[in-house]
C-alpha cells in the first residue's frame, strides 16, 4: 500500500557545500559520514529508506537499503549523487557502516532518539552526565550501574543493556554476511530466521538459506559456499543441486523426472560425475525430501523421482477423486423426461452426446466434459445447471482464471468465480494452508462445475479437492487438446487416460458455429486437415509475409488501424500472441516496439526502469507467477472501496494507472476493476503485454488476435500451439507470416514430454 503519511510530509531540499558539489559533479562513489537526523519514509518490507543525513555542516538526503536504522545513529555510507527531478539532489547508498558514537553528543544524540526504548532526551542526558565517554562500556560490560542513575531500575538497566547489544549483534552479523556477497535486505531476513546460529551455519551448511528462506535459491546459496570455500562434491552441496534439479523440472511443467533425466541434469548443473549424484539418492529418500517410484514395467535406472511435496500432492489428488467417483440411482425415464421438459423451456436442442454428458452429470459424482470450440460445451453445461437448479441443489461455477471466470458467468448467466476466490484465499501460500475452504471448511455446495480445465495444474487441483466433500458433484470441462497448463502436472489428459471416472467427448460442431471460420480451421487444424488460405472469410485471415521486420509493421498496421473498427474494440483489447519469448519475433522484442507505437512516451507519463523493462504509465502489463499475498480493491470512481481480496495469478492482465518513484510503488488495474498497489521490489513480476506467448493465453478469449509467424524450433511449433492460437480469438483470427510454417504446424505433433504422475496414481489400487 502506499504509505500515505509519508506522501504529505513537509520536504527540506538538502543543502550542499561547495566541496560535496564539486564531488557529485566528478561521478565517483563517494564516502560520507554523519547522523542520521530524521528518517523521512521506510518500507518496512524491503527496507528501502529515505533519510536525512548530518555530515559535518552539511544536511544530505541519502537513499537505499537500510537495516534496522534508527535516528541518531551514526553511519559511514558510500554511494553517489544523482538528481532527482522532484527531490533534487540525493546521495544514493550502495552500502553503509554503523559506527559507535564516539563523543559524548553523539553518545547523548543516539541514546536520546528513540533508538532505546525507555530512553528519552532528559535521561539519556543524565546517563551521558553520570559515565562520559564510557558510556557504552559500562551499558555491555557493567549494565547493572545504569541503575545509578535517578529514574533507572535493576530490571530497566537489564532491558536497556539487552537492547543496546542486540543493535551490536545485528551490526556485527550484518558486517559478517556482507563480506560472502549477501546485500543488506537479505541479509537482515538471514539473520531473523537464525539469529547467532547465523555464523556456524553460512560456513559448514549455507544450502539451508535455500531450503529456509523465501527468495534464497540454490544459485545464491551456492555463490555463498564458494566464497566460504565449500567443496564443490560436497555433500550438502550435491543434495541441495539435486533438489534445485528437481525444483527447475516443475518450472517446465513436470512433477517428477526419470531417474536417469535427473541425474544428468544435476551432474551438469553441479559439474561433478554421475555416480557422485546417484548415491546421494538414498539418503534423500530418507530423509523424505524425494520419493522414488518405480513404475510398472520400467527398468531399474527409471525410477520416477519425485520432490516429496509433489509425490504426495499427485497421490492424495487421486486418492481424493476417486473417493468423489460415486453412483447416484436414476432411473432412465425420469432422466429423459427432464432432459425433454428443460430442452422444451429453454429452447435448447441437444445432440447425443450432449444429452449424454448431462445424464451422466446427474448419475455420477465426478465427471470430465471434453471438447473443441464450438462442440456445445456452454449448451450442456447450461442445461446441467438448469437440471440441478430444478432439482433444488446449491450449484458453484468456477474457472482459473478471471477473464475465463467472467466468461462463464457471461455464458450461464450464474455467478462463476476464480478457483482462488470460491476457496476463500487468505494470503498463504497454496498448499500451505493458504485458503480457507479445506477438508475442514468444505465448500458448501452441492454441485461445483470448473471450467478451462486444461488450465488447472496439480497444485491448484489438489487445494480445490481438499474442499470438496464426498457427495459433492464434481463436474471437469474443458478441452484437452490445448496446451497443458502453466504449473506443472497435467491433470485433466492424466484423468481422461487414467479410465477411473466417466469421460464424455462432444465432438459435433453445431450450425451456428459452423459459419465461423474460426470454429471450422481450428478443428481442422487439431485434425491435421488442409486449412485453405485464401482470405476469402469474414473472420480468419492469413497474410503472406517472410521478413520479420515487414510482418511488425504489418502487425502495427493490422492493431493501430485496421482491426479496432472491424471487431469493435480498443487496440488495448486486440491481443498479439508469439510462440516465442526471444527472437525477431519474440515477446521481448515484439513489446518493446508495440510499447513505443501503442504507449509512447510523454511529458505526463511517469516511468520506471527496472531491469531491461521500462514500465510507463498506460502500460498494458501481465503478472507473470502467482503472488498469493498481493491484496487488491475495487473502487468507486470516488475511491470508495466495495470489494477487497488478495492474490494476483500468472497471466493475469492490467494496464498501469499510476508511478509514484518516491513511495515506490506502481499502482495496476486489472480486469474487473482490481485495483493493485505494487512495490517496486515486485516489479520482477510483471512484463510488458503488448505480445504474449501462446502458452500464456491459455483460459483467455480476445475479440481479436495477431499472430505473428515465421519459424522456431519444431518442438515449440506444433499442432497444439497453434490450435490453442487460434481459438483465443471470438470474433477475428489473423495470422502474418510464412505459410510453410503454419502447414509445418498443423503437421507437427511432436510435444515436449511432460512427466506427471497423475495417471500412474489413479490407476494404483
Amino acid at each position: 500500500m502506499f504509505c500515505q503519511t509519508a506522501l504529505f510530509l513537509p520536504y527540506r531540499k538538502p543543502r550542499l557545500g561547495a566541496a560535496l558539489f564539486c564531488k557529485r559533479m566528478e561521478n565517483v562513489l563517494e564516502k560520507l559520514a554523519g547522523y542520521v537526523e530524521h528518517i523521512i519514509y521506510r518500507n518496512a518490507d524491503n527496507g528501502y529508506t529515505v533519510l536525512n543525513l548530518v555530515s559535518g555542516e552539511d544536511e544530505i538526503t541519502c537513499v537505499g537499503i537500510f537495516s534496522a536504522i534508527a535516528e541518531g545513529e551514526n553511519i559511514e555510507a558510500t554511494g553517489d549523487y544523482t538528481e532527482h527531478p522532484t527531490y533534487g539532489v540525493q546521495f544514493k547508498v550502495e552500502s553503509f557502516e554503523e559506527k559507535a558514537p564516539e563523543d559524548k553528543e553523539a553518545i547523548e544524540r543516539y541514546l536520546g532518539s528513540g533508538a532505546i526504548k525507555g530512553i528519552g532526551l532528559a535521561l539519556a542526558a543524565r546517563i551521558v552526565r553520570r559515565f562520559q565517554e564510557d558510556t557504552f562500556r559500562i551499558i555491555e560490560e557493567e549494565p547493572e550501574r545504569l541503575a545509578e542513575i535517578k529514574g533507572i531500575s535493576e530490571r530497566k538497566a537489564m532491558e536497556i543493556a539487552s537492547q543496546v547489544n542486540e543493535k551490536r549483534d545485528l551490526r556485527q552479523a550484518m558486517i559478517f554476511l556482507q563480506q560472502y556477497g549477501i546485500k543488506m535486505n537479505l541479509a537482515v531476513k538471514v539473520y531473523q530466521a537464525y539469529g547467532q546460529d547465523v555464523y556456524g551455519i553460512i560456513k559448514e551448511n549455507p544450502y539451508r538459506l535455500a531450503d529456509d528462506i523465501e527468495g534464497v535459491g540454490f544459485r545464491t546459496a551456492d555463490e555463498i559456499a564458494a566464497r566460504v570455500g565449500i567443496r564443490m562434491d560436497s555433500d550438502f552441496r550435491i543434495r541441495s543441486g539435486i533438489l534445485y534439479a528437481l525444483l527447475q523440472a516443475t518450472a517446465e511443467g513436470h512433477t517428477y523426472l526419470p531417474e536417469r533425466e535427473l541425474t544428468e541434469r544435476a551432474a551438469r548443473l553441479l559439474e561433478v560425475g554421475a555416480e557422485q549424484i546417484e548415491k546421494q539418492y538414498m539418503d534423500l529418500a530418507i530423509e523424505r525430501k524425494i520419493i522414488l517410484k518405480q513404475p510398472e514395467g520400467a527398468d531399474d535406472m527409471q525410477a520416477q523421482v519425485y520432490a516429496a511435496s509433489f509425490y504426495y500432492m499427485e497421490a492424495n489428488t487421486a486418492v481424493m477423486l476417486k473417493q468423489l467417483n460415486v453412483g447416484y440411482d436414476v432411473p432412465e425415464i425420469e432422466l429423459k423426461q427432464r432432459i425433454r421438459s428443460i430442452e422444451k423451456q429453454t429452447g435448447m436442442v441437444l445432440d447425443e452426446h450432449q444429452a449424454a454428458a448431462v445424464r451422466e452429470a446427474v448419475r455420477n459424482g465426478l465427471l470430465v466434459i471434453t471438447g473443441g470450440p464450438g462442440t456445445g460445451k456452454t449448451t450442456t453445461i447450461n442445461t446441467i445447471i438448469k437440471y440441478f437448479e430444478l432439482e433444488g441443489l446449491d450449484i458453484f461455477l468456477a474457472a482459473p482464471t478471471g477473464r475465463a471466470a467472467k466468461r462463464m458467468s457471461e455464458t450461464t448467466g450464474f455467478e462463476a468465480r476464480t478457483i482462488h476466490r470460491m476457496l476463500e484465499l487468505n494470503g498463504g501460500m497454496e498448499g500451505a494452508g493458504g485458503f480457507e475452504r479445506n477438508e475442514q471448511n468444505p465448500l458448501e455446495a452441492d454441485v461445483i462445475i470448473v471450467d478451462e480445465m486444461s488450465m488447472v495444474d496439480i497444485s491448484l487441483m489438489h487445494s480445490l479437492l481438499k474442499a470438496v466433500a464426498v457427495g459433492t458433484r464434481l463436474i471437469l470441462v474443458g478441452d484437452v487438446n490445448q496446451l497443458p497448463s502453466v504449473g506443472p502436472g497435467s491433470v485433466l489428459r492424466d484423468i481422461i487416460d487414467s479410465h477411473v471416472c466417466n469421460v464424455v467427448m462432444l465432438t459435433k460442431i453445431f450450425r451456428q458455429a459452423s459459419t465461423s471460420d474460426i470454429i471450422v480451421n481450428a478443428h481442422k487444424i487439431n485434425h491435421g486437415e488442409e486449412v485453405v488460405l485464401d482470405n476469402k472469410s469474414m473472420d480468419f485471415f492469413f497474410l503472406k509475409r517472410y521478413d520479420a521486420d515487414v510482418i511488425i509493421n504489418v502487425v502495427l498496421q493490422l492493431i493501430g488501424q485496421k482491426l479496432p473498427k472491424f471487431v469493435e474494440a480498443t487496440p488495448f483489447d486486440i491481443q498479439v500472441l508469439t510462440p516465442m519469448r526471444k527472437g525477431l519475433l519474440g515477446v521481448e522484442r515484439l513489446n518493446g516496439i508495440l510499447q513505443r507505437y501503442l504507449n509512447p512516451p510523454a511529458a505526463d507519463k511517469a516511468e520506471k526502469e527496472y531491469g531491461e523493462i521500462l514500465f510507463r504509465e498506460g502500460d498494458k502489463v501481465m503478472q507473470t507467477k502467482n503472488n498469493y499475498q498481493l491484496p487488491w480493491e475495487i473502487r468507486t470512481k470516488f475511491g470508495l472501496t466495495v470489494d477487497k481480496g488478495l492474490g494476483v495469478f500468472n497471466g493475469d492482465m492490467g494496464i498501469i494507472r499510476r508511478i509514484n518513484d518516491f513511495a515506490e510503488m506502481m499502482l495496476i488495474e486489472f480486469d474487473e476493476g482490481r485495483m493493485v498497489e505494487y512495490p517496486y521490489k515486485l516489479l520482477d513480476e510483471l512484463e510488458l503485454a503488448y505480445a504474449i506467448t501462446i502458452h500464456k493465453s491459455q483460459g483467455s478469449e480476445y475479440p481479436a488476435v495477431v499472430i505473428p509467424l515465421l519459424s522456431g524450433p519444431s518442438m515449440l511449433m506444433n499442432r497444439n500451439l497453434l490450435y490453442t492460437a487460434v481459438t483465443r480469438a471470438r470474433r477475428c483470427v489473423t495470422l502474418v507470416g510464412n505459410d510453410a510454417t503454419f502447414y509445418q504446424m498443423v503437421r507437427n505433433t511432436s510435444q515436449q514430454k511432460r512427466y506427471s504422475g497423475l495417471c500412474d496414481r489413479l490407476r494404483e489400487e
